[in-house]
């Protein structure tokens, strides 16, 4: 685990608000980068992502209600401000903790990019 990895475990566990921006994103990246990947290869989740790059896009776009890069500069992560990676934090951990259904999510994410998510024969 480095360094950066470690400071972080001990950040997901404090709910308190009065955290950097820097923190909120560093917070935010570690959860779609590592945490979500390595839980979405659990049996017991029915995930539709299983990729960073995926989870980033599901929850960035929902945190802004629609397409991300409509909204922030690219890239997203040098560019969000306090309240969106918080808010995205926020989120992580409800799709953790399995408080939002991250199939919804997903294709709220894919209708913004008007994009279908399955297709019906």
């Amino acid at each position: 685990m480095e360094a950066k990895e470690a400071k972080l475990i001990p950040m997901l566990k404090n709910k308190t608000i009065n955290h950097t921006r820097e923190q909120w994103v560093d917070q935010y990246r570690y959860l779609t980068q590592f945490i979500m990947p390595k839980e979405a290869l659990d049996k017991r989740h029915d995930w539709p992502s299983k990729h960073d790059h995926c989870f980033q896009r599901v929850v960035l776009d929902n945190v802004c209600n629609g397409a991300w890069y409509d909204y922030i500069k690219q890239p997203a992560y040098r560019h969000l401000s306090a309240a969106q990676a918080q808010a995205a934090v926020k989120l992580c951990e409800d799709i953790l903790a399995g408080e939002v259904d991250l199939h919804c999510l997903n294709k709220r994410s894919l209708r913004w990019r008007q994009k279908q998510s399955s297709f019906a024969f």
